[in-house]
């Protein structure tokens, strides 16, 4: 757990950066203005670049982040504070600067963005919510420290805009040291990409734990790796009535209960494949005094895996504790 809590600290460090840079242009664009002469649209420009910035790059970067990584992306977005923070220090002209302000933008949508997934897919389930509050308290932290430091600043003789943006530089390295040589990957991402051994050390690091196998097995289930999910609707009826039918025997899921001889057999629903049209059929059936189990079939359980056909019958015994529900009362057996 508390390494856990360490790496998504680390990594909040990035919403801290975007609450400093918002907070330290606030306070020198009257200093910028001063300097350039610029007219009150271009000012404007300026401060508005950095969210322009943002915008653009939070468009695309889901899918990049899904396709190189969580950290990769951090990391980009680390280098972009940094370098922003040079630029601006030099910054000749409101052109680089409005320049500058825009990579500024790209890091700070970067960090917005992924962060707060990061912290979801490395955090525990038990203090996942907690977590995820650090990217707002770091970001209103990081506002509250730039405008001490921009007071602070403008008390002196000639207070330098310069310099109160470059500082973004130095806070931003810490940030890459942090990404680079601390960050692991995301666990669920990992998964993702079928690599489980990497997985499965990542989540090992992070919980402190050499027992992870439950939270693996629920990231592969919750990925679906290894099969193709579908949605399918089945009748469920006793094996006696619906054996009759014409259904392959690899396609039925037989269901044991506990009372000594009752069997029921779950039947795929062919042809029109929606819940309304199964419900319109039931009137039908051949054998009208078997009240088949359609809705509950629906609400537990017809998202399925496609197994690959290892006999021809299926047995399942995961609805061993529903027997009360399937009264033997109303259906006498032979």
């Amino acid at each position: 757990m508390k390494g856990a809590a360490l790496v998504a600290f680390a990594a909040t460090i990035g919403n801290f950066l975007q609450g400093w840079d918002n907070a330290t242009i606030a306070g020198v664009i009257v200093y910028i203005t001063d300097d350039f002469d610029l007219s009150s649209s271009v000012e404007g420009l300026v401060v508005a670049m950095s969210l322009i910035g943002a915008t653009v790059i939070t468009t695309c970067s889901g899918g990049i982040s899904d396709w190189l990584g969580r950290r990769p992306m951090l990391i980009a977005s680390s280098v972009l504070y940094f370098v922003s923070g040079l630029v601006m220090l030099w910054s000749p002209n409101v052109y680089v600067l409005c320049l500058a302000r825009l990579l500024d933008g790209f890091g700070i949508g970067l960090a917005v963005t992924l962060v707060p997934v990061y912290i979801s897919e490395t955090a525990p389930s038990d203090i996942r919510g907690s977590l995820n509050t650090l990217p707002q308290f770091l970001g209103s932290g990081g506002m509250f420290l730039s405008y001490c430091m921009v007071f602070g600043m403008s008390l002196l003789a000639s207070p330098s805009w310069r310099l109160m943006l470059g500082i973004l530089s130095i806070l931003s390295l810490i940030y890459f040291v942090l990404t680079v040589f601390y960050l692991p990957e995301s666990p669920r991402w990992l998964v993702s990409k079928g690599r489980m051994l990497e997985a499965k050390k990542v989540l090992q690091s992070l919980r402190g734990t050499e027992d992870v196998s439950g939270e693996m097995a629920l990231l592969v289930e919750g990925l679906g790796v290894g099969g193709e999910t579908s949605l399918e609707e089945y009748i469920i009826g006793p094996a006696d009535d619906l054996d009759g039918q014409e259904t392959a025997d690899k396609d039925k899921i037989r269901l044991y209960g506990p009372e000594e001889g009752l069997s029921w057999v779950a039947r795929p629903v062919t042809g029109q494949g929606s819940f309304v049209s199964l419900v319109s059929r039931q009137g039908s059936l051949a054998t009208q005094n078997v009240p088949l189990m359609d809705l509950l079939v629906t609400l537990f359980g017809s998202v399925h895996e496609n197994f690959p056909e290892a006999g021809s019958t299926r047995g399942s015994m995961l609805f061993s504790n529903f027997g009360s529900m399937f009264s033997t009362a109303d259906h006498p057996r032979g």
